[in-house]
């Protein structure tokens, strides 16, 4: 019966999928990322400096593919756990509240300022009532399998080699819009005016990456399937939630297809210490 509930879900996906908006500007960061924008035509005229003062390790210069593997997977993996951690946090609050709404029960102030804080932050639209509010918040405020968001980093920064990765911490590809935000690609398209966005720390770009796939319109489909998957009580698995990722990239199921196929041959490493 899961398994054929997860296939239902999953088979949902393209109908769901095309009854989202598309992305528009308005979003301050996007997260369409398989351009590879960052690929330079012709040999580097200079070598830039990183806009960060992390210590990275040389992912490059790691020749043996198990060592680069556990490497780069351990050094995003604490950061990820820790945001995701934040989030259930987060949860458990807002579903304490729901259950409150539910048994007819009043909210504190406390609750209150608490409710209106979220719903700021995760963007909450279209939702007249309190209930209503919370019930939204409840399909926001919410984790991504630590499996596919190191999955989608590495498959995004080439293993953390990328120059986006090295220079600007943004492991995820993801865009943004205002001049001066991040990065230029070297062979951004004549009349786009979109960066990629740079970042001071691991911890900022992990909370972002999240925060976007929680809030970003584009991801209605994600956010929908890890719905489902709480209301079967079944686990929040990176395979499933995977097909809810078209919009990630302009090459849609292609890339939900590549996503799932690295989320099956690196199993062994998303524990490895």
């Amino acid at each position: 019966m899961k398994k054929r509930n997860i296939v239902i879900i999953a088979l949902g996906v393209v109908f769901l999928y095309m009854l989202i908006k598309p992305f528009t500007e308005q979003e301050k960061y996007t997260a369409i990322a398989s351009k590879k924008t960052d690929k330079a035509v012709g040999p580097i005229k200079k070598v830039e400096k990183p806009l960060h003062d992390v210590d990275l390790p040389k992912f490059s210069k790691i020749v043996d593919i198990n060592k680069k593997k556990k490497t780069f997977f351990n050094f995003l993996r604490p950061e990820i756990i820790k945001e995701n951690n934040r989030i259930i946090k987060r949860r458990k609050q807002v579903i304490a509240i729901n259950n409150k709404l539910k048994a007819n029960e009043r909210l504190t102030e406390e609750e209150q300022a608490l409710v209106a804080s979220f719903v700021k932050q995760y963007k909450v639209k279209n939702a007249p009532t309190l209930t209503k509010k919370v019930e939204k918040l409840l399909t926001k405020v919410d984790i991504v399998p630590t499996a596919l968001v190191l999955v989608q980093a590495a498959n995004e920064s080439a293993w953390g080699t990328s120059r986006f990765a090295r220079i600007g911490l943004n492991f995820f590809g993801i865009w943004c819009f205002k001049k001066g935000c991040g990065m230029v690609p070297n062979s951004r398209d004549e009349g786009l005016d979109h960066e990629v966005a740079a970042f001071t720390s691991v911890e900022k770009a992990v909370k972002h990456y999240l925060h976007n796939i929680n809030t970003n319109q584009a991801y209605q489909v994600f956010r929908s399937i890890r719905a489902q998957l709480h209301a079967n009580q079944q686990p929040l698995t990176a395979e499933v939630l995977a097909t809810g990722l078209l919009p990630y990239s302009e090459r849609g199921s292609d890339y939900v297809l590549e996503i799932s196929e690295m989320i099956r041959h690196n199993k062994k490493y998303f524990n490895n210490k």
